[in-house]
Protein backbone atom coordinates (compact mmCIF):
# COMPACT_ATOMS: atom_id res chain seq x y z
CA UNK A 1 0.00 0.00 0.00
CA UNK A 2 2.89 2.44 0.93
CA UNK A 3 4.72 1.66 -2.07
CA UNK A 4 1.53 2.25 -4.53
CA UNK A 5 1.16 5.82 -2.58
CA UNK A 6 4.61 6.82 -3.06
CA UNK A 7 4.15 5.40 -6.88
CA UNK A 8 1.40 7.87 -6.87
CA UNK A 9 3.19 10.83 -4.79
CA UNK A 10 5.74 10.22 -7.45
CA UNK A 11 3.44 10.47 -10.50
CA UNK A 12 1.62 13.67 -9.40
CA UNK A 13 5.12 15.47 -8.83
CA UNK A 14 5.95 14.37 -12.62
CA UNK A 15 2.71 15.98 -13.51
CA UNK A 16 3.30 19.07 -11.84
CA UNK A 17 6.56 19.23 -13.52
CA UNK A 18 5.76 18.95 -16.86
CA UNK A 19 4.13 22.16 -17.45
CA UNK A 20 6.78 23.70 -15.85
CA UNK A 21 9.54 21.81 -18.09
CA UNK A 22 7.26 22.59 -21.06
CA UNK A 23 7.37 26.46 -19.77
CA UNK A 24 11.26 26.37 -20.07
CA UNK A 25 11.74 24.21 -23.37
CA UNK A 26 9.21 27.36 -24.70
CA UNK A 27 11.49 30.08 -23.37
CA UNK A 28 14.52 28.72 -24.74
CA UNK A 29 13.39 28.70 -27.91
CA UNK A 30 11.91 32.25 -27.75
CA UNK A 31 15.43 33.62 -26.67
CA UNK A 32 16.67 31.63 -29.58
CA UNK A 33 14.43 33.01 -32.51
CA UNK A 34 14.75 36.26 -30.74
CA UNK A 35 18.18 36.67 -30.55
CA UNK A 36 21.04 37.39 -33.36
CA UNK A 37 20.95 34.37 -35.26
CA UNK A 38 17.10 33.86 -34.77
CA UNK A 39 16.07 34.49 -38.05
CA UNK A 40 18.65 32.14 -39.56
CA UNK A 41 17.79 29.34 -37.34
CA UNK A 42 14.10 29.78 -38.56
CA UNK A 43 14.84 29.63 -41.87
CA UNK A 44 16.90 25.93 -41.70
CA UNK A 45 13.80 24.23 -39.45
CA UNK A 46 11.50 25.62 -42.30
CA UNK A 47 13.87 24.46 -44.75
CA UNK A 48 13.69 21.76 -43.13
CA UNK A 49 10.28 21.47 -42.95
CA UNK A 50 10.08 21.72 -46.28
CA UNK A 51 12.00 19.52 -47.32
CA UNK A 52 10.34 16.61 -46.08
CA UNK A 53 7.01 18.37 -46.47
CA UNK A 54 7.77 18.27 -50.81
CA UNK A 55 9.12 14.42 -50.31
CA UNK A 56 5.79 13.77 -49.01
CA UNK A 57 3.99 15.60 -51.09
CA UNK A 58 5.28 14.89 -54.76
CA UNK A 59 4.96 10.80 -54.80
CA UNK A 60 2.39 9.84 -52.60
CA UNK A 61 0.16 12.29 -51.98
CA UNK A 62 -1.61 13.93 -55.34
CA UNK A 63 -4.72 15.09 -54.19
CA UNK A 64 -3.38 17.38 -51.79
CA UNK A 65 -4.21 21.07 -51.69
CA UNK A 66 -1.58 22.84 -54.35
CA UNK A 67 -0.47 19.33 -55.45
CA UNK A 68 1.17 19.45 -58.89
CA UNK A 69 1.13 15.68 -59.31
CA UNK A 70 4.53 15.22 -60.44
CA UNK A 71 6.96 11.73 -59.57
CA UNK A 72 10.49 13.32 -59.24
CA UNK A 73 11.05 14.30 -55.54
CA UNK A 74 14.45 15.94 -55.82
CA UNK A 75 13.20 19.69 -58.18
CA UNK A 76 10.43 19.66 -55.91
CA UNK A 77 12.45 19.32 -52.89
CA UNK A 78 15.13 21.68 -54.10
CA UNK A 79 12.73 24.35 -55.42
CA UNK A 80 10.58 24.77 -51.98
CA UNK A 81 13.99 24.65 -50.26
CA UNK A 82 14.86 27.51 -52.50
CA UNK A 83 11.22 29.21 -51.79
CA UNK A 84 11.86 29.39 -47.90
CA UNK A 85 15.50 30.93 -48.14
CA UNK A 86 14.07 34.36 -49.26
CA UNK A 87 12.99 34.81 -45.39
CA UNK A 88 16.83 35.54 -44.42
CA UNK A 89 16.48 38.82 -46.44
CA UNK A 90 12.70 40.28 -45.94
CA UNK A 91 13.90 42.28 -42.88
CA UNK A 92 16.98 44.07 -45.04
CA UNK A 93 15.26 43.97 -47.92
CA UNK A 94 11.57 43.59 -47.73
CA UNK A 95 11.33 44.35 -51.63
CA UNK A 96 13.73 41.17 -52.71
CA UNK A 97 12.60 39.06 -49.85
CA UNK A 98 9.24 39.07 -51.24
CA UNK A 99 9.75 39.33 -54.85
CA UNK A 100 12.23 36.19 -54.64
CA UNK A 101 9.64 34.03 -52.35
CA UNK A 102 6.87 34.95 -54.59
CA UNK A 103 9.22 33.78 -57.64
CA UNK A 104 10.22 30.75 -56.55
CA UNK A 105 6.76 29.75 -55.19
CA UNK A 106 4.73 30.72 -58.41
CA UNK A 107 7.57 28.33 -60.65
CA UNK A 108 6.15 25.77 -58.04
CA UNK A 109 2.66 26.07 -58.83
CA UNK A 110 2.98 26.47 -62.59
CA UNK A 111 5.00 23.71 -62.73
CA UNK A 112 3.41 20.18 -63.45
CA UNK A 113 5.78 17.53 -61.45
CA UNK A 114 6.48 19.72 -57.99
CA UNK A 115 3.89 21.01 -55.17
CA UNK A 116 4.27 23.66 -52.95
CA UNK A 117 5.08 23.12 -49.16
CA UNK A 118 2.98 24.99 -46.48
CA UNK A 119 6.06 26.23 -45.11
CA UNK A 120 6.90 28.05 -48.92
CA UNK A 121 3.87 29.09 -49.17
CA UNK A 122 3.88 30.49 -45.44
CA UNK A 123 7.25 32.22 -45.75
CA UNK A 124 5.80 33.66 -49.30
CA UNK A 125 3.00 35.06 -47.41
CA UNK A 126 4.52 36.23 -44.81
CA UNK A 127 7.45 38.38 -46.91
CA UNK A 128 4.23 39.95 -48.81
CA UNK A 129 2.66 41.31 -45.68
CA UNK A 130 5.93 42.84 -44.20
CA UNK A 131 6.56 44.10 -47.62
CA UNK A 132 3.27 45.92 -47.35
CA UNK A 133 3.99 46.88 -43.89
CA UNK A 134 7.25 48.15 -44.64
CA UNK A 135 6.67 50.15 -48.27
CA UNK A 136 2.68 50.40 -48.78
CA UNK A 137 -0.04 47.95 -50.54
CA UNK A 138 1.44 49.08 -54.23
CA UNK A 139 4.72 47.08 -53.95
CA UNK A 140 2.75 44.22 -53.35
CA UNK A 141 0.90 44.59 -56.99
CA UNK A 142 3.34 43.19 -59.28
CA UNK A 143 2.75 40.27 -57.30
CA UNK A 144 -1.06 40.26 -57.02
CA UNK A 145 -1.05 40.45 -60.99
CA UNK A 146 1.14 38.00 -61.80
CA UNK A 147 -0.99 35.23 -59.44
CA UNK A 148 -4.38 36.82 -60.12
CA UNK A 149 -3.21 35.62 -64.16
CA UNK A 150 -2.76 32.63 -62.84
CA UNK A 151 -5.90 32.22 -61.23
CA UNK A 152 -7.62 33.31 -64.33
CA UNK A 153 -5.89 30.85 -66.69
CA UNK A 154 -3.28 28.38 -65.17
CA UNK A 155 0.11 28.44 -66.13
CA UNK A 156 0.14 25.16 -65.59
CA UNK A 157 -2.86 23.91 -68.82
CA UNK A 158 -4.81 22.65 -65.95
CA UNK A 159 -8.23 24.07 -65.00
CA UNK A 160 -9.69 26.44 -63.22
CA UNK A 161 -9.71 25.52 -59.49
CA UNK A 162 -8.67 25.77 -55.68
CA UNK A 163 -5.17 25.02 -56.30
CA UNK A 164 -4.39 27.92 -58.90
CA UNK A 165 -7.08 30.43 -56.88
CA UNK A 166 -6.44 29.53 -53.47
CA UNK A 167 -2.59 31.23 -53.38
CA UNK A 168 -4.11 34.44 -55.07
CA UNK A 169 -6.67 34.74 -52.41
CA UNK A 170 -3.93 33.79 -49.40
CA UNK A 171 -1.67 36.91 -51.02
CA UNK A 172 -4.70 39.28 -51.03
CA UNK A 173 -5.46 38.66 -47.25
CA UNK A 174 -1.76 39.21 -46.52
CA UNK A 175 -1.89 42.29 -48.33
CA UNK A 176 -4.76 43.51 -46.18
CA UNK A 177 -2.96 41.92 -42.87
CA UNK A 178 0.02 44.12 -43.93
CA UNK A 179 -1.59 47.36 -44.83
CA UNK A 180 -3.41 47.06 -41.56
CA UNK A 181 -0.04 46.70 -39.66
CA UNK A 182 1.12 49.07 -41.89
CA UNK A 183 -1.98 51.62 -40.89
CA UNK A 184 -1.41 51.27 -36.66
CA UNK A 185 2.32 51.64 -37.16
CA UNK A 186 1.78 55.38 -38.59
CA UNK A 187 -1.00 55.70 -35.81
CA UNK A 188 0.87 54.81 -33.55
CA UNK A 189 4.00 56.58 -34.36
CA UNK A 190 1.66 59.91 -34.84
CA UNK A 191 0.62 59.35 -31.83
CA UNK A 192 3.86 59.26 -29.85
CA UNK A 193 4.51 62.36 -31.70
CA UNK A 194 1.78 64.08 -30.71
CA UNK A 195 2.19 63.06 -27.03
CA UNK A 196 6.08 64.09 -27.49
CA UNK A 197 4.75 67.67 -28.94
CA UNK A 198 2.42 68.00 -25.79
CA UNK A 199 4.86 67.17 -23.36
CA UNK A 200 7.48 69.35 -25.03
CA UNK A 201 5.10 71.93 -25.02
CA UNK A 202 4.01 71.73 -21.20
CA UNK A 203 7.33 71.79 -20.30
CA UNK A 204 8.77 74.46 -22.15
CA UNK A 205 5.78 76.51 -20.73
CA UNK A 206 6.24 75.38 -17.33
CA UNK A 207 9.45 76.40 -17.48
CA UNK A 208 8.43 79.81 -19.18
CA UNK A 209 6.29 80.49 -16.48
CA UNK A 210 8.74 79.91 -13.67
CA UNK A 211 11.76 82.03 -15.20
CA UNK A 212 8.87 84.84 -15.38
CA UNK A 213 7.76 84.48 -12.04
CA UNK A 214 11.92 84.71 -11.29
CA UNK A 215 11.72 87.76 -12.94
CA UNK A 216 8.91 89.16 -11.43
CA UNK A 217 10.45 88.85 -7.57
CA UNK A 218 13.46 89.84 -8.91
CA UNK A 219 11.60 93.24 -10.19
CA UNK A 220 9.84 93.53 -6.94
CA UNK A 221 13.13 93.53 -5.29
CA UNK A 222 14.80 96.28 -8.05
CA UNK A 223 11.93 98.36 -8.02
CA UNK A 224 12.01 99.02 -4.39
CA UNK A 225 15.94 100.14 -4.63
CA UNK A 226 15.29 102.89 -7.78
CA UNK A 227 12.29 103.88 -5.36
CA UNK A 228 14.59 104.31 -2.49
CA UNK A 229 17.35 105.68 -4.47
CA UNK A 230 14.87 107.77 -5.97
CA UNK A 231 13.24 109.23 -3.04
CA UNK A 232 16.37 109.78 -0.90
CA UNK A 233 17.70 112.22 -3.80
CA UNK A 234 14.91 114.22 -3.72
CA UNK A 235 14.77 114.11 0.11
CA UNK A 236 18.57 115.01 0.09
CA UNK A 237 17.89 118.13 -2.40
CA UNK A 238 15.54 119.26 -0.43
CA UNK A 239 16.59 119.04 2.63
CA UNK A 240 20.07 119.97 2.24
CA UNK A 241 19.88 124.21 1.77
CA UNK A 242 23.79 124.61 1.55
CA UNK A 243 24.15 122.22 -1.45
CA UNK A 244 25.51 124.29 -4.69
CA UNK A 245 23.80 124.32 -7.51
CA UNK A 246 25.60 121.53 -9.45
CA UNK A 247 25.33 118.79 -6.29
CA UNK A 248 21.29 120.20 -6.79
CA UNK A 249 21.42 119.50 -10.59
CA UNK A 250 23.17 116.19 -9.80
CA UNK A 251 20.62 114.80 -7.04
CA UNK A 252 18.01 115.72 -9.02
CA UNK A 253 19.19 114.07 -12.19
CA UNK A 254 20.01 110.51 -10.02
CA UNK A 255 16.26 111.16 -8.87
CA UNK A 256 15.45 111.37 -12.54
CA UNK A 257 17.20 108.70 -13.84
CA UNK A 258 16.12 106.16 -10.60
CA UNK A 259 12.32 107.31 -11.77
CA UNK A 260 12.92 106.44 -15.27
CA UNK A 261 15.00 102.62 -14.62
CA UNK A 262 11.42 102.23 -12.13
CA UNK A 263 9.25 103.29 -15.09
CA UNK A 264 10.82 100.91 -17.31
CA UNK A 265 11.04 97.96 -15.08
CA UNK A 266 7.34 97.77 -14.50
CA UNK A 267 6.95 98.18 -18.50
CA UNK A 268 9.23 94.67 -18.64
CA UNK A 269 7.09 93.75 -15.93
CA UNK A 270 3.96 94.31 -17.51
CA UNK A 271 4.60 92.25 -21.01
CA UNK A 272 6.19 89.19 -18.29
CA UNK A 273 2.66 89.60 -16.68
CA UNK A 274 0.33 90.38 -20.02
CA UNK A 275 -1.36 87.23 -19.19
CA UNK A 276 -2.10 87.97 -16.35
CA UNK A 277 -5.25 89.99 -15.00
CA UNK A 278 -5.24 92.95 -12.41
CA UNK A 279 -1.89 94.50 -11.15
CA UNK A 280 1.54 93.37 -10.35
CA UNK A 281 1.81 92.38 -6.75
CA UNK A 282 3.68 94.58 -4.75
CA UNK A 283 4.07 92.48 -1.75
CA UNK A 284 7.63 92.17 0.07
CA UNK A 285 9.61 89.38 -1.04
CA UNK A 286 10.38 86.50 1.53
CA UNK A 287 14.11 85.98 2.79
CA UNK A 288 15.81 83.90 4.70
CA UNK A 289 14.34 85.45 7.76
CA UNK A 290 11.66 83.22 7.37
CA UNK A 291 13.69 80.12 7.01
CA UNK A 292 11.83 79.23 10.52
CA UNK A 293 8.19 79.78 9.37
CA UNK A 294 8.87 78.15 6.23
CA UNK A 295 10.18 74.51 8.38
CA UNK A 296 7.29 74.64 10.96
CA UNK A 297 5.12 74.75 7.65
CA UNK A 298 6.89 71.53 6.73
CA UNK A 299 6.28 69.91 9.80
CA UNK A 300 3.03 70.97 10.13
CA UNK A 301 2.46 68.95 7.12
CA UNK A 302 4.31 66.15 8.15
CA UNK A 303 7.24 66.02 7.61
CA UNK A 304 10.15 65.74 10.51
CA UNK A 305 12.57 68.51 9.29
CA UNK A 306 15.77 69.68 10.92
CA UNK A 307 17.10 73.24 10.71
CA UNK A 308 20.87 73.46 11.14
CA UNK A 309 22.12 76.94 10.66
CA UNK A 310 26.40 77.50 10.98
CA UNK A 311 28.44 80.60 10.84
CA UNK A 312 27.36 84.12 11.26
CA UNK A 313 24.06 84.86 10.18
CA UNK A 314 24.45 88.95 8.54
CA UNK A 315 21.80 90.46 6.36
CA UNK A 316 21.98 89.32 2.46
CA UNK A 317 21.84 91.11 -0.51
CA UNK A 318 17.90 90.77 -1.53
CA UNK A 319 18.56 88.88 -4.57
CA UNK A 320 20.49 86.04 -2.74
CA UNK A 321 18.08 86.07 0.08
CA UNK A 322 14.95 85.95 -1.89
CA UNK A 323 16.67 83.22 -4.33
CA UNK A 324 17.76 80.80 -0.83
CA UNK A 325 14.34 81.05 0.15
CA UNK A 326 12.93 79.91 -3.06
CA UNK A 327 15.31 77.06 -3.26
CA UNK A 328 14.57 75.74 0.16
CA UNK A 329 10.92 76.26 -0.01
CA UNK A 330 10.93 74.07 -2.81
CA UNK A 331 13.46 71.69 -2.24
CA UNK A 332 10.88 70.80 0.95
CA UNK A 333 8.40 70.53 -1.68
CA UNK A 334 9.92 67.86 -3.33
CA UNK A 335 11.01 66.05 -0.25
CA UNK A 336 7.44 66.10 0.61
CA UNK A 337 6.07 64.81 -1.92
CA UNK A 338 8.51 62.34 -3.50
CA UNK A 339 9.80 61.31 0.07
CA UNK A 340 7.06 61.62 2.51
CA UNK A 341 7.70 60.79 6.12
CA UNK A 342 11.46 60.72 5.24
CA UNK A 343 13.79 62.93 7.96
CA UNK A 344 14.68 66.23 5.98
CA UNK A 345 17.86 67.94 6.88
CA UNK A 346 18.15 71.45 6.02
CA UNK A 347 21.41 73.07 6.33
CA UNK A 348 22.36 76.96 5.95
CA UNK A 349 26.24 77.57 5.78
CA UNK A 350 26.86 81.63 6.20
CA UNK A 351 30.56 82.01 4.82
CA UNK A 352 32.87 85.34 4.19
CA UNK A 353 32.09 85.19 0.39
CA UNK A 354 28.95 82.86 -0.04
CA UNK A 355 25.95 81.05 1.09
CA UNK A 356 26.28 77.55 0.79
CA UNK A 357 22.63 75.59 1.06
CA UNK A 358 21.93 71.78 1.21
CA UNK A 359 18.61 70.06 2.04
CA UNK A 360 18.68 66.44 2.22
CA UNK A 361 15.86 63.83 2.37
CA UNK A 362 16.41 59.93 3.85
CA UNK A 363 14.01 58.46 1.65
CA UNK A 364 14.18 55.80 -0.70
CA UNK A 365 15.84 57.57 -3.35
CA UNK A 366 14.79 60.03 -6.34
CA UNK A 367 12.27 58.86 -9.40
CA UNK A 368 13.90 59.62 -12.89
CA UNK A 369 10.87 62.22 -13.20
CA UNK A 370 12.70 64.20 -10.37
CA UNK A 371 15.57 64.73 -12.03
CA UNK A 372 14.44 66.68 -14.83
CA UNK A 373 11.05 68.23 -13.41
CA UNK A 374 10.00 71.91 -13.20
CA UNK A 375 11.18 72.62 -9.99
CA UNK A 376 14.79 71.49 -10.23
CA UNK A 377 14.79 73.84 -13.42
CA UNK A 378 13.64 76.43 -11.13
CA UNK A 379 16.16 76.32 -8.51
CA UNK A 380 18.58 75.96 -11.13
CA UNK A 381 17.96 79.32 -12.74
CA UNK A 382 17.41 80.66 -9.60
CA UNK A 383 20.78 79.97 -8.09
CA UNK A 384 22.10 80.81 -12.08
CA UNK A 385 20.66 83.92 -11.86
CA UNK A 386 22.11 85.12 -8.15
CA UNK A 387 25.54 83.85 -9.52
CA UNK A 388 25.98 80.58 -7.92
CA UNK A 389 26.17 76.96 -8.46
CA UNK A 390 23.52 74.12 -8.04
CA UNK A 391 23.99 70.03 -8.28
CA UNK A 392 21.53 68.04 -6.95
CA UNK A 393 21.10 64.37 -7.01
CA UNK A 394 21.03 60.70 -4.89
CA UNK A 395 23.06 61.53 -1.61
CA UNK A 396 24.84 58.82 -0.38
CA UNK A 397 23.95 56.67 2.28
CA UNK A 398 20.06 56.76 0.18
CA UNK A 399 17.83 59.82 -0.56
CA UNK A 400 18.16 62.65 -2.07
CA UNK A 401 20.08 66.00 -1.48
CA UNK A 402 20.63 69.40 -2.85
CA UNK A 403 23.36 71.70 -2.55
CA UNK A 404 23.37 75.59 -3.77
CA UNK A 405 26.21 78.21 -3.26
CA UNK A 406 25.78 81.67 -3.66
CA UNK A 407 27.92 84.70 -3.68
CA UNK A 408 27.33 87.53 -1.47
CA UNK A 409 30.71 89.25 -1.31
CA UNK A 410 31.00 92.53 0.09
CA UNK A 411 27.20 92.88 0.89
CA UNK A 412 26.84 90.49 2.86
CA UNK A 413 29.41 91.61 4.97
Amino acid sequence: MAREAARGLADDNARVELPREVDDIVESVRRLLAGRDGRLVLTLVLAMTAAIEATLYTPDNPELLFEGGGRDATAAVLLNVFAVLPLLATDRFPALGAAAASFVSFVILVSPDTAVTLSALGVMLYAVGHLVARRGRLWAVPILVLFLANALVPFDGGRVDLASIGPFVLLVAAVLVGESRRKEAEAVTALDATQAAMEESVREQTVMEERAAIARELHDIVAHHLSVIAVQSETARLTSPKLSADARGRFEAIAATARDALTETRRLLGVLREDVDGEAERAPQPGLDGLADLVDTARDAGSNVRLILQGKVVPLPAGIDLAAYRIVQEALTNARRYAPGADVDVEVTYGEDSLVLRVRDHGAGPPESLLTGHGIVGMRDRATLAGGTFSCGAAEGGGFVVDVALPVGEAGA
